[in-house]
């Protein structure tokens, strides 16, 4: 599976212990994130990822590009919803590619960790069917 990672400044916190914490589960997977994020990941475990520009510099919309060319199969999204963010409308254009794709999407840690324990547990593995095909086939 191929897992996007992207956290707002006051969620990369978050986002590295809950990375930390199913380490294991998520090793098995192809990871990217936007630059910072997935820098500070690497930098507390280890995992290899492929990192894009920041959020602002356009990581959310490379990543959206990837969706939109079946390339990424779940998103955790720790967004920060009490600070106004400048590239808000990279942000909705993000989450409405998930939508549109039927991207699984996490934007807070309850759903991460249950999409995470799901992944574990094999939920996603019509994903394997989609890839490389028509979805509406």
């Amino acid at each position: 599976m191929k897992i996007a990672l992207i956290a707002h400044d006051r969620k990369k916190q978050d986002m590295i212990q809950l990375v930390t914490a199913y380490q294991n589960i998520l090793k098995k997977h192809e990871l990217f994130a936007t630059g910072t994020t997935g820098l500070k990941i690497t930098e507390a475990t280890g995992l290899s990822i492929v990192r894009f520009q920041s959020g602002p510099l356009g990581g959310d919309q490379q990543i959206g590009a990837l969706i939109a060319k079946n390339e990424i199969d779940l998103v955790i999204f720790l967004r920060d919803p009490l600070t106004a963010q400048p590239h808000e409308p990279d942000v909705s254009a993000l989450i409405r590619l998930s939508d549109v794709y039927s991207i699984p999407l996490a934007t807070n840690m309850g759903t991460a960790e249950i999409l995470i324990r799901s992944l574990e547990k094999g939920a996603f593995e019509f994903r394997n069917l989609v890839h490389g095909g028509d979805r509406d086939a």
